[in-house]
Protein backbone atom coordinates (compact mmCIF):
# COMPACT_ATOMS: atom_id res chain seq x y z
CA UNK A 1 0.00 0.00 0.00
CA UNK A 2 0.92 3.62 -0.95
CA UNK A 3 1.94 6.57 1.69
CA UNK A 4 1.68 9.79 0.33
CA UNK A 5 3.23 12.74 1.70
CA UNK A 6 1.21 15.99 1.56
CA UNK A 7 -1.31 14.04 -0.72
CA UNK A 8 0.60 14.30 -3.64
CA UNK A 9 4.47 12.61 -3.03
CA UNK A 10 4.10 8.85 -3.26
CA UNK A 11 6.45 7.80 -0.96
CA UNK A 12 7.11 4.28 -2.46
CA UNK A 13 6.95 4.94 -5.74
CA UNK A 14 9.56 7.68 -5.74
CA UNK A 15 13.49 6.81 -5.80
CA UNK A 16 15.02 7.73 -2.33
CA UNK A 17 11.83 9.48 -0.87
CA UNK A 18 11.32 6.57 1.65
CA UNK A 19 14.85 7.37 3.16
CA UNK A 20 15.14 11.21 2.81
CA UNK A 21 11.58 11.01 5.27
CA UNK A 22 13.36 8.45 7.48
CA UNK A 23 16.39 10.22 8.20
CA UNK A 24 14.92 13.61 7.86
CA UNK A 25 12.63 12.15 10.93
CA UNK A 26 15.79 11.08 12.57
CA UNK A 27 17.55 14.49 12.24
CA UNK A 28 14.81 15.98 13.89
CA UNK A 29 14.32 13.70 16.84
CA UNK A 30 18.36 13.91 17.80
CA UNK A 31 18.42 17.89 16.73
CA UNK A 32 14.95 19.19 18.81
CA UNK A 33 16.17 16.71 21.29
CA UNK A 34 19.58 17.68 21.95
CA UNK A 35 18.89 21.42 21.43
CA UNK A 36 15.77 21.23 24.40
CA UNK A 37 18.64 19.02 26.49
CA UNK A 38 20.92 21.71 26.07
CA UNK A 39 18.78 24.73 26.75
CA UNK A 40 14.93 23.49 28.44
CA UNK A 41 13.18 25.73 26.03
CA UNK A 42 9.97 23.78 24.59
CA UNK A 43 9.47 26.00 21.61
CA UNK A 44 12.58 26.91 20.36
CA UNK A 45 13.52 23.08 20.69
CA UNK A 46 10.29 22.29 18.46
CA UNK A 47 11.40 24.89 15.52
CA UNK A 48 14.61 23.19 15.50
CA UNK A 49 13.29 20.15 15.66
CA UNK A 50 11.76 20.93 12.44
CA UNK A 51 14.07 22.64 10.60
CA UNK A 52 16.45 19.83 11.54
CA UNK A 53 13.62 17.43 9.54
CA UNK A 54 13.84 20.05 6.39
CA UNK A 55 17.49 20.71 6.63
CA UNK A 56 18.49 16.35 6.81
CA UNK A 57 15.67 15.29 4.63
CA UNK A 58 16.90 17.59 2.05
CA UNK A 59 20.44 17.33 2.58
CA UNK A 60 19.73 13.22 2.03
CA UNK A 61 17.42 13.22 -0.67
CA UNK A 62 19.74 15.96 -2.83
CA UNK A 63 22.77 13.05 -1.97
CA UNK A 64 20.50 10.09 -2.77
CA UNK A 65 19.67 11.15 -5.99
CA UNK A 66 23.12 12.77 -6.80
CA UNK A 67 23.97 8.53 -6.62
CA UNK A 68 21.24 7.43 -8.18
CA UNK A 69 21.72 9.93 -11.14
CA UNK A 70 25.58 8.63 -11.25
CA UNK A 71 24.58 4.84 -11.19
CA UNK A 72 22.32 5.38 -14.06
CA UNK A 73 25.32 6.69 -16.05
CA UNK A 74 27.26 4.09 -15.32
CA UNK A 75 24.43 1.82 -16.23
CA UNK A 76 24.28 2.87 -19.54
CA UNK A 77 28.00 3.44 -20.12
CA UNK A 78 28.73 -0.37 -18.85
CA UNK A 79 25.27 -1.08 -21.62
CA UNK A 80 26.63 0.68 -24.25
CA UNK A 81 30.37 -0.95 -23.89
CA UNK A 82 28.75 -4.58 -23.68
CA UNK A 83 27.10 -3.54 -26.85
CA UNK A 84 29.92 -2.02 -28.61
CA UNK A 85 32.17 -5.27 -27.40
CA UNK A 86 29.43 -7.93 -29.04
CA UNK A 87 29.71 -5.32 -32.11
CA UNK A 88 33.04 -5.96 -32.72
CA UNK A 89 34.34 -9.10 -31.26
CA UNK A 90 36.16 -10.66 -33.87
CA UNK A 91 36.39 -7.97 -36.47
CA UNK A 92 39.86 -5.88 -36.59
CA UNK A 93 38.06 -2.95 -34.59
CA UNK A 94 38.21 -5.51 -31.84
CA UNK A 95 40.73 -3.85 -29.40
CA UNK A 96 41.78 -7.17 -27.43
CA UNK A 97 42.65 -8.78 -30.69
CA UNK A 98 46.02 -9.58 -30.77
CA UNK A 99 47.64 -7.58 -34.03
CA UNK A 100 50.31 -9.26 -36.18
CA UNK A 101 53.46 -6.94 -37.10
CA UNK A 102 51.71 -6.50 -40.73
CA UNK A 103 48.41 -5.04 -39.17
CA UNK A 104 50.45 -2.68 -37.11
CA UNK A 105 52.45 -0.77 -39.70
CA UNK A 106 49.41 -0.17 -41.63
CA UNK A 107 47.85 1.97 -38.56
Amino acid sequence: QSFKLLGFVDVKNVPCARESVLYGSLGSLVMGLGHFLATSRVKRSCDVAVGGFICTMLGYWFYCRYNLAQQRIRQRMLKEGMKNRILFEGSYLDPEKEQTGSERSDS
